[in-house]
């Protein structure tokens, strides 16, 4: 699969289980619809997360296109006080996450400082807080 931001081969990871698509070059990650989800590991704050999803239909940001369809993505914004923008298939293949921007996000899922898939981001990809 080839990266959305800067079109360079991406290599598969296991993150708890979870197969995610890690780009080496930029640090960005793809996650196939529901592999968020699977990350969260409980249903009712996967829910809780979800509901922070609005699309961002004025940003002024460069549409990536989908590794999968090829198709632009959606902009969505996620979180109240501090909004992270991501890109999202508009075919619901997935989501993109620039570097940091899937740790932030898992952050905003009040997983808890204490889960271990923040803790294996932080091991994997030198994120702090």
């Amino acid at each position: 699969m080839q990266c959305p931001r800067c079109k360079n081969p991406m290599i598969v990871l296991e993150l708890s289980e979870v197969e995610i698509d890690y780009c080496p070059d930029c640090g960005g990650i793809w996650l196939d619809s529901g592999e968020l989800e699977l990350l969260l590991d409980n249903p009712e704050k996967s829910s809780a997360l979800m509901n922070l999803f609005a699309e961002d239909k004025n940003s002024k940001e460069e549409k990536l296109k989908c590794p999968i369809c090829s198709k632009k993505m959606k902009k969505v914004l996620v979180g109240e006080d501090k909004q992270i923008l991501i890109d999202q298939c508009k075919n619901n293949h997935g989501l993109w996450f620039d570097k940091g921007e899937l740790y932030d996000i898992l952050q905003l899922g009040s997983i808890g400082e204490d889960n271990k898939v923040l803790d294996l981001l932080k091991d994997m990809f030198q994120y702090s807080n």
